[in-house]
């Protein structure tokens, strides 16, 4: 819960962040969260020193309350994205029935309406175009002349409860695409701000490292808790490579 009090509690200074100001993050943000909650930890034993670089005790007090606003945010990302992923999901196993299900009231429809210029030329109209959204909108417009042309239909044995069936599928299939393609409002505000709360934490995460790398420039067993493990780790990995590359382009 404590997590949840301070996204209430930084939520719109978070909000306030300009947009141009906030940059994707360049770690993994769960990497990120423990980093910063070590580094917390970490400089509490250092408090006086670091004051002398400019890093208050306010600012040592706001330090897990932005991290904790950073953690809720992310979790109510990833909420959203995996409700975003399971609508993909859903859509690759429900889309092809619905396609299948306007395909088959097209071709019962041209065939019932054939004597019927009229007709024939409003469901040529509906046949037009390509693509989910018209999909989408084919069933509910099929739906429509379908109930208002039944006779037709039920002479050639076409269930008219399939045109309710086209209705509701029509609906459904709008919100999950919806879903899926992250179009809701509130998908695209959670990323905003996460990414918005991630900057808060790391800006004063930044301001922190800086200044015990300062202070403690000549101590390494202190200096070593202000960087971070995660790019030391692929720093290393990185000039691992570099080596290994330049001993192969030697052989």
């Amino acid at each position: 819960m404590a997590n949840i009090k301070d996204y209430t509690a930084k939520l719109e200074t978070i909000k306030a962040i300009c947009d141009e100001d906030v940059k994707q993050p360049n770690i993994p943000v769960d990497v990120a969260l423990q980093e910063n909650e070590n580094l917390y930890q970490w400089c509490l034993e250092d408090a006086a020193k670091l004051a002398t670089a400019g890093i208050s005790q306010e600012m040592l007090d706001d330090f897990p309350v932005r991290i904790g606003a950073c953690r809720e945010a992310e979790s109510i990302w990833n909420k959203d994205y995996r409700s975003q992923k399971e609508a993909q999901k859903q859509w690759g196993e429900q889309s092809p029935w619905a396609y299948e299900l306007r395909d088959r009231i097209l071709h019962t429809m041209r065939f019932a309406y054939r004597k019927n210029g009229a007709l024939l030329k409003r469901v040529a109209a509906i046949a037009e175009g390509s693509g989910h959204p018209d999909m989408i909108q084919d069933l509910n417009d099929l739906s429509v002349l379908g109930t208002e042309n039944p006779d037709p239909l039920t002479a050639v044995g076409f269930d008219l409860t399939e045109l309710d069936t086209a209705a509701e599928t029509s609906d459904d299939m709008a919100t999950l695409l919806a879903e899926a393609n992250g179009d809701k409002a509130e998908q695209n505000e959670s990323k905003v701000i996460r990414d918005k709360a991630y900057h808060y934490m790391k800006e004063l995460a930044d301001e922190i490292r800086a200044a015990g790398k300062f202070v403690f420039w000549k101590d390494k067993s202190r200096y070593r808790g202000y960087t971070s493990s995660f790019w030391r780790t692929k720093n290393s990995r990185k000039t691992r490579t570099s080596e290994n590359l330049s001993e192969t382009n030697q052989e």
